[in-house]
């Protein structure tokens, strides 16, 4: 038996989330399909996350186990083949039995991407969220820095989340912007359900002037969801990145 981890890129705007669900299309469906046809026997694959719906990845690492002794650059061409253009396999590798994408990731990194301008791009709709007023990135970035650490992060936790601790270390959130496109990268050892896009849709409230970067400090200490600012719609968000100490 091989266990075999592959890296997969996906637009997931057609997609309903990456875990299978009954009658809809989800990227784990399409590529259990896919693996099985290649190889000629029933998978399952698990993931480093569940990415929601509308979210994308160039970075999502998935995990399998095969009897096929068939060569991993043949797998990955066989597979890019047989795929839908919209996901690909950007490298496969074999990893240790009992390696598991999620429990044994160290980290993972977001990107979420803005479109700071008034009028909307339809070369650009699928992967940024647009936003009209100007916003104020020096605010946002004095804002995020006051979420970079070790912290409870309940209040950019939605409900419906089953973890035991809402505890991680956010090690870097980052503002910056090329033109009209901001973009905020967040890597932490784990994320809350929706923790990405409330903090996204709180430090955006930020940059309209509508919270104080203060503010921001008193939402976190005060773990009320409901004092934080909006989830930042899903179209915005990509999984970069998910790093492991040893495969």
């Amino acid at each position: 038996m091989r266990r075999i981890l592959l890296v997969v890129q996906y637009d997931g705007t057609d997609y309903h989330g990456f875990q299978r669900q009954r009658g809809l299309v989800t990227v784990q469906q399409r590529l259990e399909e896919t693996i099985e046809r290649v190889l000629g026997h029933e998978v399952t694959v698990t993931a480093a996350g569940r990415t929601d719906a509308g979210v994308h990845a160039i970075g999502q690492a998935v995990a399998f186990t095969t009897e096929s002794p068939i060569p991993l650059p043949n797998l990955v061409r066989a597979l890019n083949d047989a795929l839908p253009t919209e996901l690909s396999v950007v490298s496969a590798e074999q990893v240790r039995e009992e390696f598991h994408p999620c429990y044994d990731a160290a980290g993972k990194l977001y990107s979420y991407r803005i479109l700071n301008r008034e009028q909307p791009s339809p070369f650009i709709c699928r992967y940024a969220w647009h936003v009209r007023e100007p916003l104020d990135l020096e605010l946002m970035q004095a804002a995020a820095d006051k979420l970079v650490g070790e912290h409870d992060f309940a209040a950019f936790c939605a409900s419906g989340s089953s973890v035991k601790s809402t505890v991680r270390r956010l090690s870097r959130l980052d503002v910056s912007s090329e033109g009209e496109l901001v973009e905020i990268r967040a890597e932490a050892d784990g994320f809350l359900y929706m923790m990405v896009r409330i903090i996204v849709g709180t430090l955006v409230e930020v940059g309209l002037g509508r919270l104080s970067v203060e503010e921001v400090g008193w939402i976190l200490t005060g773990r009320d969801r409901n004092r934080a600012g909006p989830t930042a719609p899903p179209q915005g968000l990509c999984l970069v990145a998910v790093s492991y100490s040893e495969q």
